[in-house]
């Protein structure tokens, strides 16, 4: 079935849809990693969102049950340019398509990702949606102006453009509550030497195998779990997780974060990051077009180290807001300078933007899981 995405803006692209009925709408954003499409689709940090893959071949591995990040596809919607419909890999248990059918999640190949992609860096982020697309009249891809009659294939392309122009910002939507965990759950040794609290605003299970990894047992709890009830649970460090969209709109947890501040060391990752910094007075907005890939390079100020990372995220926290608090910025991006890390001057908290567990990405920023424990032991 041929299907087309069509964005706010009149920019269309046909595709040729290889999953369910193409069906579908969100913020269009794209990744760069060349691998990892199973881990990426199953982020619940891409809520929302409808992922553009700049990666040449996607499905050529398959899927298989333990590369997930999280119970099902997060994503809104897939954007490959060249989608293998038969997978060769020993790990395999199904195929891409057969997964995404599962789970109603659309899917479009043979798109002009290229031309996609440079409309996104240059336009920014964009809304658009997937319908199907039988005018066999209309080019592959090009731009209707919505401001101005249309004849013809143009015409029909309107009304999916007047779609796409009310799918809801990502600015001031609070997602989180949409992934976050109904019930808290626990993993890990019961005997470990350690005991973390995560609070899920859209955890990956990488997070928690990483902190399992260096002797942590971890207790889920939802978004909007309290300071008392999370203290209850007598935690050595509380972890922010990663989530999708706005930070601004989550304040019952910047509420939250601020009641534990000094009663135990904390820390935080992606979302949780940008959480802490509000919680600690500072304030966020939204970039052109956000980080989305494996190799993101980011300088470690102190020491002057660069680390390769791997980044999702469509929101920073502003430096300048941190002027004159009690908030010192230990990491920038050395593509465009946003804040990348945070540490409390006084109190044991500290934060990055990217993620450190990867999954996929490099490794390079294991080791911080291994800070967070050294921090939980010198507040034992």
């Amino acid at each position: 079935m041929q299907g087309i995405l069509v964005l706010e803006d009149g920019h269309f692209y046909q595709g040729r849809s290889f999953s369910c009925d193409p069906v579908g709408q969100g913020e269009v954003v794209f990744n760069t990693s060349p691998t990892g499409y199973q881990e990426i689709l199953t982020d619940p940090s891409y809520a929302g969102q409808m992922v553009v893959l700049t990666t040449s071949h996607v499905g050529n591995y398959g899927v298989n049950p333990e590369d997930v990040e999280s119970a099902r596809p997060r994503a809104a919607g897939l954007i490959v340019r060249d989608y293998h419909p038969t997978p060769s890999n020993w790990r395999s248990s199904r195929s891409l398509a057969s997964y995404l059918e599962k789970f109603s999640i659309p899917a479009l190949t043979d798109v002009d990702t290229r031309a996609l992609v440079l409309r996104i860096r240059e336009g920014g982020a964009v809304r658009g949606v997937i319908r199907p697309w039988a005018d066999a009249s209309a080019p592959w891809a090009g731009r209707v102006d919505p401001s101005a009659p249309q004849l013809g294939w143009q015409a029909s392309l309107l009304p999916l453009v007047r779609e796409a122009q009310n799918v809801p910002s990502m600015a001031g939507l609070d997602l989180v509550a949409r992934v976050t965990c109904g019930a808290p759950y626990t993993a890990g040794a019961n005997d470990a030497s350690w005991h973390v609290v995560a609070m899920d605003f859209g955890i990956k299970s990488n997070i928690v195998r990483q902190l399992n990894s260096v002797g942590c047992r971890v207790t889920v709890v939802p978004a909007g779990t309290t300071a008392t009830q999370i203290l209850s649970l007598s935690p050595h460090g509380v972890l922010l997780s990663n989530g999708p969209g706005d930070p601004e709109p989550v304040r019952y947890a910047v509420a939250t974060i601020q009641e534990l501040l000094g009663q135990v060391p904390i820390f935080g990752i992606c979302l949780g990051h940008q959480l802490l910094g509000l919680a600690c007075g500072g304030s966020t907005y939204k970039l052109p077009f956000g980080h989305r890939g494996g190799n993101h390079p980011v300088r470690e100020l102190q020491s002057g180290k660069v680390e390769m990372t791997a980044q999702n995220h469509g929101f920073a926290v502003q430096g300048s807001s941190l002027d004159g608090r009690q908030v010192a910025i230990t990491h920038v991006n050395l593509n465009d300078d946003t804040v990348e890390g945070l540490r409390h001057r006084r109190l044991p908290a500290f934060s990055v933007q990217f993620h450190p567990e990867a999954a996929p990405g490099p490794h390079d920023s294991h080791h911080l899981f291994e800070r967070f424990v050294s921090m939980m032991e010198a507040g034992r």
